[in-house]
């Protein structure tokens, strides 16, 4: 498995991680609009992740409110044991009710930072997170305050290093200037390329975490004839998910994208799933995708990917031509 370095903090993990979102399962607003990605099965999860640890994955990423607590319970379950193994990181900044699994509001004062960590620790059943992130957009006022009371929890030992998950670049250049920030999480796809950040993750020495790398999932295993169902965020889409429209059908303009590069991600025996991974590989030495997986088969995958190794030059500028044209 091909390793890869969290910024400045020097803590090693696998070239792909697994995000753990999907395998939290439904919750909602309190409008009862979804934010999850639907049914799951909780001992099919555990087996993925121990089958994505088999198999040398070592990065999970989570956040408190996905599921509502669920998500993390779920991965501290399958980790039992192998926390000597994996890196994990987790997320706060959003308020929940894990009864009705519903998410409420944002607390974004320090003293709610110091309460999150605890209830992230107690559910992880673990005594410490590698990464520790900010899981929504303040202003400079509330988020140096924030960035000084995760450096506190690292003092204490509860944390070992800490980030912002932001599409911002002047937020995330603010958290890059914490002594122990060590990555910044952001959206990355072959389909929402992220020039300023990565090279802010060049420039500071910081891992560039992925999400949607998969372009929730139009990159993978969901067309026109396998919509999303049921309480799947992608059958009420927010307008910040851009993939899909409601219904959870691929968007038809995105489609067309994809379909112009299909054939260049499935190149040399991949998926298209491992294709749009390796593209990300080959954007920058320093992007670390979290694709997410409900199955043992997806958590198979996605860390064969890494077998295949990046797209290469003329590929990428293939790629580009393309999506340009």
């Amino acid at each position: 498995m091909e390793m890869r370095t969290l910024g400045r903090v020097g803590i090693e993990v696998s070239a792909v991680g697994f995000g753990c979102w999907a395998i939290g399962g439904p919750f909602s607003t309190p409008a009862g609009e979804p934010l999850g990605w639907g049914e799951v099965d909780d001992d099919e999860s555990v087996r993925a992740i121990r089958r994505a640890v088999e198999l040398g994955v070592t990065f999970f990423d989570t956040a408190d409110v996905y599921g509502a607590g669920h998500s993390e319970r779920v991965l501290g379950k399958a980790l039992a044991g192998m926390r000597d193994q994996v890196v994990i990181a987790s997320k706060w900044g959003n308020t929940f009710d894990e009864s009705t699994r519903v998410m409420h509001n944002q607390d974004t004062t320090p003293e709610y930072v110091h309460k999150a960590v605890r209830a992230s620790l107690d559910r992880l059943s673990t005594d410490y997170l590698d990464v520790y992130q900010l899981h929504c957009d303040v202003t400079d006022e509330i988020a140096l305050p924030l960035r000084e009371a995760c450096e506190e929890l690292l003092r204490e030992g509860l944390i070992r290093s800490y980030g912002w998950s932001t599409d911002t670049l002047h937020s995330a250049a603010l958290f890059a200037e914490g002594e122990h920030c060590s990555a910044i999480q952001h959206e990355a796809s072959v389909l929402h390329d992220a020039p300023e950040l990565f090279a802010l993750c060049e420039r500071e020495d910081l891992a560039s975490i992925n999400r949607t790398p998969l372009g929730m999932g139009i990159l993978g295993r969901r067309d026109a004839s396998r919509p999303a169902t049921g309480a799947d965020i992608r059958t009420l889409p927010p307008s910040w998910l851009r993939y899909f429209t409601e219904g959870g059908v691929p968007a038809p303009e995105w489609w067309e994208k994809v379909s112009a590069i299909r054939d260049i991600l499935q190149s040399d025996g991949r998926t298209l799933a491992q294709g749009a991974l390796a593209w990300l590989w080959a954007r920058s030495p320093r992007t670390v995708p979290i694709p997410g997986f409900r199955t043992v088969a997806q958590a198979e995958e996605n860390a064969a990917a890494l077998s295949h190794g990046p797209l290469n030059k003329a590929q990428i500028e293939e790629i580009a031509n393309l999506l340009a044209s």
